[in-house]
C-alpha cells in the first residue's frame, strides 16, 4: 500500500464534463496516507461545479478500493484562476481535432429547404442512434432562431464554463449545444448575420467537444446566413437533405443542396421524412404524397438514404423529450432511423480512417 497506489486509483476517476481523468486535469493536489486514513486534496475547476458531488463520490470510492485504506477524507477546494487558465490552455492545445480539413471527425450537416419537414426531430434521433452504436457523437443546434433540439432530447442542463471554454451537456450519449441552453425560458433570438456567424463559430471552437467520431449540425431551414457561414467554417462538411414526399417540399430542399455545393460541401444524400403511414388493414396512407424524396435524389444525383414513415410515436416522444429510438425502438420510424444510422456508420468513426500525416 502506498500513495502511488492511491494516485493510480484516482487516475480511474473521470470528470464527467471534460471526460478526462482528474489526475490528468491536475484536479488532485496532495495525497497523504496516515495510519490507514487517506487524505486527498480535490480541486474542482469552478465554484458551483454541477458535477462536484459525483466527482467527490467517485474519488472516495476509488481511494477506498485500495488495499489497506480504512478511511478516506476528501478536502474539496477550487482551482485558482491561474490553475484554471493553465487547464484551459492545455485542453485547447491537446485537441486532436478542431473540425478543420484534416480533422478525423466527420461532419454531417442536416439541412432542408423549408421548415416543418421534421429535420430537427430526425437529426436528434439520428445522433442518439449513432451514439447507441458506439460512436462519440456531438450535436450543434445551428437553428438559432428556431432552436428545438434541447426540447426533443429533454436537455435541461446548461453548458458549464471553465475559463472561456464551454463543456456541453450530454443527453442519451450525445454531447449537445444550443442557443436554447443560453437564453431564459422560451425567449426569441432576433439576430442578424454577423451575430449568427459568431455564434456558430463559438459553438465549433469554444466548446470542449473532445475527440468525436461525428458531429451533426442541425441547420435552420432555407439558404440564408447560417448556411453560408457553415459553408465558410466547414467547407468539408457533408450535407444530408431532408424533405417530405411532397413535390413542393422536395423542390425547395434541392435549393439547400445547391447552396451547399456552391460552398464546396458534398451532398451525401436525401432522407425522405413523413412517408406513408401504414394502416391496420395493410394499406398505406400517403398524407404528403409519394416519391418526392426519390425524385429529389435523382435530380441531385445522390442516393436516397432513407424513407422514414409518419409516426405518432416519433412526434409524441419528441414532445416528451425522449427520442423515439430510445422510447420505442420497434416503432417503424425508429427502425428506419436506426437503419439510416447503420448505413452512415460505415463511413463514421476513427477506425480505418486515414490519419493526417505520412511516414518517410
Amino acid at each position: 500500500m502506498s500513495v502511488e497506489a492511491i494516485r493510480a486509483a484516482l487516475a480511474t476517476v473521470i470528470d464527467p464534463e471534460i471526460r478526462r481523468p482528474v489526475t490528468e486535469l491536475d484536479m488532485i493536489g496532495d495525497v497523504v496516507l496516515e495510519a490507514g486514513t487517506a487524505h486527498v486534496d480535490l480541486r474542482l475547476t469552478i465554484v458551483g461545479c454541477p458535477a462536484a458531488d459525483r466527482i467527490e463520490a467517485d474519488v472516495r470510492t476509488a481511494v477506498a478500493s485500495v488495499a489497506g485504506v480504512d478511511a478516506v477524507e476528501v478536502e474539496v477546494g477550487v482551482m485558482t484562476p491561474s490553475e484554471r487558465q493553465a487547464l484551459v490552455e492545455r485542453l485547447r492545445g491537446r485537441r486532436t481535432m478542431a473540425f478543420g480539413p484534416d480533422s478525423l471527425t466527420r461532419i454531417l450537416a442536416i439541412t432542408s429547404g423549408k421548415g416543418g419537414v421534421g429535420k430537427s426531430t430526425l437529426t436528434a434521433n439520428l445522433a442518439v442512434a449513432l451514439a447507441a452504436d458506439g460512436l462519440k457523437v456531438g450535436l450543434v443546434d445551428a437553428d438559432v432562431h428556431g432552436y428545438s433540439i434541447p426540447g426533443i432530447l429533454g436537455v435541461d442542463d446548461v453548458p458549464t464554463r471553465v475559463g472561456d471554454l464551454m463543456m456541453p451537456p450530454s443527453a442519451h450519449g450525445v454531447l449537445v449545444v444550443s442557443i436554447g441552453m443560453l437564453v431564459e425560458g422560451n425567449r426569441a433570438v432576433s439576430w442578424r448575420g454577423p451575430m449568427l456567424h459568431r455564434t456558430l463559430q463559438q459553438f465549433l471552437t469554444d466548446v470542449w467537444w473532445g475527440d468525436l467520431d461525428v458531429l451533426l449540425v442541425d441547420m435552420p431551414p432555407g439558404t440564408g446566413d447560417v448556411a453560408i457561414s457553415l459553408g465558410q467554417l466547414l467547407p468539408h462538411a457533408e450535407v444530408i437533405v431532408v424533405t417530405t414526399p411532397q413535390r413542393a417540399a422536395a423542390d425547395v430542399a434541392e435549393r439547400s443542396a445547391e447552396v451547399a455545393r456552391q460552398t464546396g460541401q458534398r451532398v451525401a444524400g436525401v432522407v425522405e421524412n413523413m412517408a406513408g403511414l401504414a394502416q391496420a388493414d395493410g394499406t398505406v396512407l400517403e398524407l404528403f404524397g409519394s416519391g418526392g424524396g426519390a425524385e429529389a435524389a435523382a435530380r441531385l444525383d445522390v442516393p436516397l438514404l432513407s424513407s422514414v414513415p409518419l409516426s405518432m410515436a416519433l412526434r409524441e416522444d419528441g414532445d416528451a423529450g425522449t427520442p423515439v429510438v430510445v422510447a420505442h425502438p420497434q416503432d417503424p420510424a425508429a427502425m428506419a432511423i436506426a437503419a439510416l444510422a447503420q448505413r452512415l456508420r460505415g463511413g463514421l468513426g476513427l477506425a480505418g480512417r486515414s490519419l493526417p500525416f505520412t511516414t518517410r
